[in-house]
């Protein structure tokens, strides 16, 4: 018998067990929540871009001129690949916000860029929920 796994009571002389401790392989995972966050922060904003990419050809065959549509498309895909290269720095978040609030601004070029706005900008608010939700302790 190891000495770590069983123990003599004091009082009878008979062996108790040790008391209980939490296996290792059990554990959440997360040994850096930031990371987590970040990563996380990082892929919806490369998963925008990507479907903000995706909507050029559809707004070029609705549109009679769609150049006001592209730039802004563009412009807002540019913005989502550089915020998702940048999350390490604490003002990502406010400012992914505020690219979200661009894009919903959009609905007056065509309703669909603004819906697209709305759903990513849910998406973007759970991202934050969950990092405000990472950095607060564990309940146990």
């Amino acid at each position: 018998m190891a000495d770590d796994e069983k123990h003599e009571h004091p009082e009878h002389g008979e062996e108790v067990e040790a008391p209980w401790t939490e296996p290792e392989d059990t554990r959440s995972g997360l040994r850096d929540p930031n990371r987590a966050a970040r990563s996380l922060a990082a892929m919806a904003l490369s998963f925008e871009a990507l479907a903000l990419l995706l909507a050029i050809v559809p707004m070029r065959m609705i549109l009679d001129d769609a150049t006001v549509a592209i730039v802004a498309v563009l412009v807002l895909t540019v913005a989502c690949i550089a915020l998702a290269g940048m999350t390490k720095r604490a003002w990502v978040w406010p400012a992914g916000a505020v690219v979200q609030v661009a894009l919903i601004a959009c609905w007056a070029i065509h309703w669909a860029l603004g819906v697209a706005g709305i759903v990513f900008g849910l998406v973007w608010a759970y991202c934050w929920y969950v990092k405000t939700a990472l950095g607060k302790p564990p309940k146990r």
